[in-house]
């Protein structure tokens, strides 16, 4: 009898068990990924030399963001960065993504998904290669934790009655918000949700949406009334053309496997792998988006539509990367499994989502794979500055020549952005030097390095830097006064 409860639980739940599973395969897999570019600067990278844990600077809206969760977590790593940074941030990210997957998971049984579809939409948000770029990034904790503070709350909505469902509800959501803005939407999405699968009436829809909005607009007003120095980075100002290539980058990362890599990075093109695993990923994309077109005149997955637009529209009328489409990866999710639901052919849908599986994997692996390669060519830099610049400067200053290798996204970034402008060797040398660096970029022109040099005298000569870092792609010239 006990073990036909058991095969029971691994029928009704099998993708729990999935991810159960692959928690150790995914933090074996993260742990040894290195920081680059943005990883280096975040709020989420280590300053070990400040200890005042309270600065406006980093706790309110300063520059473009207001995320405290960041500064904390930062704060953290900087009182033993060598131990910490960036293992703690990869075991972080990954338990986030599986926690996100069990809350999307509890979320679809409240919402009355059935048992495969259920367990479907829990493989396709954890397994897609939308998910990597956040999930395999040092600074991903941010929108992680947004998810699945969003979700959380989503769950609360439905679970919980009266003033403890609202308390919950609105706690979550400005919790997440505290993490990435894009949390905040879950204001609107949890009323628009429970109304689209009939958990509430209209009259409670426009009473939640009112309450949804003053949290939004109270958040709003704490910006401008606590002390802020905003500013507006040209990146997130809209642009038409800039809107449509987010929609269709959007498009592109949320719903096809293909191996971006082989399609986009010039050195690693293979078109081959590219058409493959867009070839593995098209029966998905038919059965939901061509044979079972009609279904999406029902209220669910019209709601789930609007849903996912309302989730996603912060970065597409902004800057939209590869990591934003984590954003939007679980109502992605939902949207196939409303379309499973009740289809007409099953087995049809199991072989196209097993193509898909199978290029998803392959994508999964092969990114992983690239985005390891990028951060030990830092180390590797690094290595070299820590070895060979005997003074160990506590000042410095890295003039970098601007790099014209093709980069994509957290992937294949250049080497510049894997040595972080010198912050990698702050790292390599458990942050004992350099205490500053200064950096500045040389554009790839006739004379360039002649340039360069004379910068670099002038930088000592002045008394600015006890040494100057030349940055040439992988090689690394030190100069120093003595």
């Amino acid at each position: 009898m006990q073990n036909c409860h058991h095969q029971l639980i691994l029928r009704e739940h099998w993708s729990l068990v999935i991810i159960v599973v692959l928690l150790p395969l995914l933090l074996t897999a993260a742990i040894p990924i290195l920081p680059t570019f943005d990883d280096w600067t975040t709020l989420v990278s280590p300053d070990p030399d400040d200890d005042v844990f309270f600065k406006k600077e980093r706790f309110l809206f300063y520059g473009y963001h207001w995320r405290p969760f960041d500064a904390i977590f930062g704060y953290i790593l900087g009182r033993n960065p060598q131990l910490l940074f960036p293992m703690l941030n990869h075991v972080c990210v990954v338990v986030g993504h599986i926690a996100s997957a069990f809350l999307l998971y509890f979320l679809m049984l409240k919402l009355q998904f059935g048992t495969l579809s259920r367990n479907v939409a829990v493989v396709f948000f954890l397994l897609s290669p939308g998910m990597l770029a956040t999930v395999l990034a040092v600074d991903g904790l941010n929108q992680t934790y947004a998810n699945l503070w969003a979700l959380a709350s989503a769950l609360a909505y439905l679970s919980l009655r009266g003033r403890k469902k609202y308390v919950f509800w609105l706690v979550f959501v400005a919790i997440g918000t505290l993490c990435k803005e894009n949390a905040l939407m879950w204001a609107m999405i949890t009323p628009i949700l429970a109304f689209g699968f009939e958990k509430i009436e209209v009259k409670t829809l426009k009473k939640d949406l009112l309450i949804g909005l003053i949290l939004m607009t109270l958040y709003a007003a704490l910006i401008l009334v606590l002390p802020s120095n905003i500013e507006i980075h040209p990146e997130y100002v809209p642009e038409s053309s800039k809107t449509l290539q987010g929609v269709f980058k959007f498009l592109l990362t949320t719903w096809v496997a293909v191996d971006f890599v082989a399609l986009l990075h010039e050195p690693g093109r293979n078109l081959l792998i590219a058409v493959s695993t867009f070839l593995l990923s098209l029966p998905l994309l038919c059965f939901i988006f061509v044979r079972n077109i009609g279904k999406f005149k029902e209220k669910r997955l019209l709601v789930l539509v609007f849903s996912l637009l309302i989730a996603v529209a912060p970065h597409v009328f902004t800057t939209f990367s590869m990591m934003h489409t984590y954003a939007a990866l679980a109502l992605a999710a939902m949207i196939i499994a409303a379309v499973a639901d009740h289809s007409s052919n099953l087995k049809l849908f199991k072989i196209a989502f097993f193509l898909y599986l199978v290029a998803a994997i392959f994508v999964d692996t092969h990114l992983w794979w690239e985005s390891y390669k990028s951060g030990q060519v830092g180390k590797e830099m690094a290595k070299s500055v820590a070895k060979n610049d005997l003074s160990q400067p506590k000042n410095v200053y890295v003039i970098t020549i601007q790099d014209d290798y093709p980069r994509l996204s957290s992937f294949c970034v250049i080497p510049s952005d894997a040595f972080g402008w010198g912050r990698a060797v702050q790292h390599e040398t458990n942050y004992a030097w350099p205490k500053t660096i200064n950096d500045t970029l040389i554009p790839r022109e006739q004379h360039y390095m002649e340039t360069a040099h004379s910068l670099a005298k002038e930088k000592l000569a002045s008394g600015e830097a006890e040494s100057v870092w030349i940055v040439d792609r992988k090689n690394v010239d030190i100069l120093t006064s003595k």
